[in-house]
């Protein structure tokens, strides 16, 4: 009697396994069970891709106003400025004259803002809570300097001054802030001057597109950096634009009923990624007390535990990435909707939320496409492969920040590419895509022969050596997965012990019967019998 319980156990827990590895397609010809999982997917990459699109092109008027904005302001402020940022600077002046002309530009720009800014801006008030211009010198401590006599004594230590100059004493007769001591500088201890100003402005465009207008604080900066002093003040400006709820918007017309129908249909989105998270909670709760079953049975029968690998079959990964997803396009969207309605304006997070909810949910459709054998061998190889990739590039990127770090020491005061860390990996990353290549090899500034030697066998061996041994060993890493991929189809996969314990059936009729009813069809198309271990994805 115990025997036959013990039979009958193991036989529910094998049907029970066998149904669980089934592919959706499959369980509805097994029991007819609605695949309401693979429906609610395909339902939800069309709805947060159309959301995704909506709120991208809502992104991109953002992104385009700021640009904008920087660039009218550095026409406005900016003496001279020719439209081309001089590298990563906006502009340079080379004489006493043009600094003081370029100061003096930028103060009375920011007095007359209402008569010149085509746009819609307005004075804000700083951190101070006042409006105005906030300028500010970095100069060292009184000392005295003689180049000819090649005489030097000046205290290292650094002293700010600071000036406020409000709208009112803008509005007097220029002389007399400009004739005050202040702006009297002495270049020789000067390190650099900084003028910041805060505007506000309104972005009417939105409106064009059926939205509410956001209110805009530009924190702006023009700092006179002479701390080189060689001769060159570099002019840098820099705005930072952080949007804010309008205080009182009062818009007449169809934007209000076009935003409720967003809201709504964010809401849905919201609706339908909660039930895509219970689904794929619970399959993944069910999958978990599945193998707690078949574990149990395992060592109470075969007194061994089952391996690694059949254990990690239980806990279905695509589900994993389904839930992070869901997850943030949850999060996302009410974000979105709090954008929307203009409590919130954190675009930022938002965008990459929803970024990223649409990249795993795109990469989620591989899952349906393995169900047929064409795409399944893409997905097996990338499998195989990807442990041997990692520590091949684990032992490359040594050899990679090696030549980083060698570049950018020893190049770096004689090519741009290489005057910093990021730039010398991006450059060294190009090389090996084969871009740019004559350029950075034509660009060595030829002042020092020994670098210029050092230059040509450090490219030359970079190159060799990455682009003809180690991509070549990358692709033959996968191209081996690829074959041995394509020879365990031909010739049949190693079995495991769950493969082995789903093959075997109490009696062979049974054992028929099951095989044509769970193990016959992937998709909904027949299979060959040598292909029934690639049904083992759920």
């Amino acid at each position: 009697m115990a025997h036959l319980d013990s039979e009958v156990k193991e036989e529910c827990l094998r049907e029970d396994l066998k149904f669980y590895f089934m592919n959706p397609c499959e369980k509805f010809r097994a029991r007819q069970q609605i695949p309401w999982k693979m429906g609610l997917q395909i339902l939800k990459i069309v709805m947060v891709t159309t959301q995704l699109v909506r709120f991208g092109l809502s992104n991109q008027l953002v992104v385009a106003f700021k640009e904008e904005n920087t660039v009218a302001f550095k026409h406005l402020f900016l003496k001279g400025y020719s439209g081309v940022d001089e590298d990563e600077y906006s502009c340079s002046v080379y004489t006493q004259e043009d600094t003081y002309e370029s100061i003096y530009f930028a103060i009375s720009q920011f007095h007359q803002l209402r008569n010149l800014s085509l746009g819609t801006l307005g004075y804000g008030e700083n951190e101070d809570n006042r409006i105005g211009l906030k300028v500010c010198k970095q100069h060292y401590k009184k000392g005295t300097m003689f180049p000819s006599n090649e005489t030097l004594n000046i205290d290292s230590d650094i002293e700010i001054d600071c000036i406020h100059l409000d709208l009112q004493t803008l509005s007097k007769n220029p002389q007399d802030w400009k004739n005050s001591s202040f702006f009297r500088l002495e270049f020789y201890r000067l390190l650099q001057v900084e003028i910041s100003f805060h505007l506000k402005g309104i972005d009417l465009q939105t409106i064009h597109s059926r939205e509410l207008p956001d209110c805009y604080i530009f924190q702006n900066t023009i700092i006179f950096d002479n701390k080189a002093h060689s001769g060159k003040i570099k002019i840098y400006f820099d705005s930072d634009a952080n949007i804010e709820e309008c205080k009182d918007l009062n818009i007449s017309g169809s934007i209000q009923k076009n935003t409720q129908y967003v809201l709504v249909f964010d809401a849905f989105v919201i609706v339908i990624c909660l039930a895509s998270l219970i689904l794929c909670t619970r399959s993944i709760v069910l999958g978990l007390r599945l193998r707690k079953r078949f574990l149990d049975f395992f060592l109470e029968k075969y007194k061994r535990c089952v391996c690694n690998a059949d254990q990690w079959e239980f806990i279905n990964r695509w589900y994993i990435l389904v839930i992070i997803s869901d997850l943030m396009t949850i999060i996302g969207s009410i974000l979105k909707m709090e954008i929307k309605a203009k409590n919130l304006t954190n675009y930022d997070l938002c965008s990459i939320l929803l970024g990223t909810s649409t990249l795993f949910v795109w990469v989620g459709v591989i899952r349906y496409l393995g169900y047929f054998q064409a795409y399944n061998v893409l997905i097996l190889t990338m499998q195989a492969s990807l442990p041997k990739v990692l520590r091949f590039c684990a032992c490359a990127g040594m050899i990679y920040l090696g030549y980083t770090f060698c570049g950018w020491i020893v190049l770096g005061p004689y090519h741009d590419k290489f005057e910093n860390l990021n730039t010398v990996a991006e450059c060294l990353f190009s090389l090996v895509n084969g871009d740019d290549m004559y350029a950075t090899f034509a660009h060595i500034q030829q002042k020092s022969l020994l670098v210029w030697l050092f230059s040509r066998l450090y490219l030359y061996s970079f190159i060799s050596l990455f682009i003809y041994m180690i991509l070549s060993l990358f692709i033959a890493i996968i191209t081996d997965s690829y074959d041995t991929i394509k020879k365990y189809q031909q010739n049949g996969f190693p079995a495991t012990d769950l493969q082995e314990f789903l093959k075997e059936c109490g009696s062979k009729e049974k054992c028929q019967k099951e095989s044509s009813s769970f193990l016959s069809c992937i998709c909904c198309l027949r299979r060959n019998g040598s292909d029934d271990h690639l049904t083992l994805i759920n």
